[in-house]
């Protein structure tokens, strides 16, 4: 859905939920937010989505911008034990309602799935490595060279189509068929020397 980088998490956050907001669908509030029990969402999604409440006319107009009535944010936060194991998960809904568990889930498993596959993907974003960026420019180019190698030039496999062929029992897909995008499994020499054109402006 998005992506945010930058020199320190707050930094990252920001830019994440600006890049989200640009999505036609999610430009008026946030969408359903799960996450860890890392605050920093919190904060961000007010700055980024929050609105000033009206202005009653009557002692200093209000400077501090208050979170959406309809907006759906949970924490899972993991609890461990002295050598790390994990011995139970606590939930808490920031933002939301009794709707809000039933929007958000209770379970972190396809972020850390795709924090796990960019990981391996993308060298400069491995742990205890020298092979980590210097500069945030050269970082956000191997991440958008990333993206753009799985989605449109990786088979995923969860995403084939299974067909009745004696030859063939499976279409393979890249995540950008999937999405009507294309019609084919991009090679890297096509990333490389073709120019895609905008079909739209969102």
């Amino acid at each position: 859905m998005g992506r945010g980088i930058g020199q320190t998490e707050t930094q990252a956050e920001i830019a994440l939920w600006r890049h989200v907001k640009q999505r036609h669908a999610h430009r008026d509030s946030p969408p359903p937010v799960l996450s860890d029990g890392w605050g920093g969402h919190r904060g961000t999604l007010v700055k980024v989505y929050g609105e000033l409440p009206p202005y009653k006319g009557r002692g200093r107009p209000p400077t501090c911008k208050q979170p959406g009535e309809h907006w759906h944010y949970t924490q899972m936060v993991k609890q461990r034990d002295e050598t790390v194991n994990l011995i139970g998960v606590a939930v808490r809904v920031i933002y939301g309602d009794d709707t809000t568990l039933a929007r958000t889930g209770t379970r972190t498993t396809c972020v850390e799935r795709t924090n796990l596959t960019s990981r391996h993907m993308n060298g400069r974003l491995v742990r205890k490595t020298l092979g980590f960026s210097k500069q945030v420019s050269m970082l956000r180019a191997a991440c958008i060279w990333e993206d753009a190698v799985y989605n449109l030039a990786r088979p995923v496999k969860t995403l084939r189509l299974e067909v009745e062929r004696e030859e063939q029992r499976w279409v393979q897909r890249s995540p950008a068929m999937a999405a009507g995008l294309t019609d084919h499994i991009w090679s890297i020499r096509e990333l490389l020397t073709l120019v895609p054109l905008p079909t739209n402006s969102l």
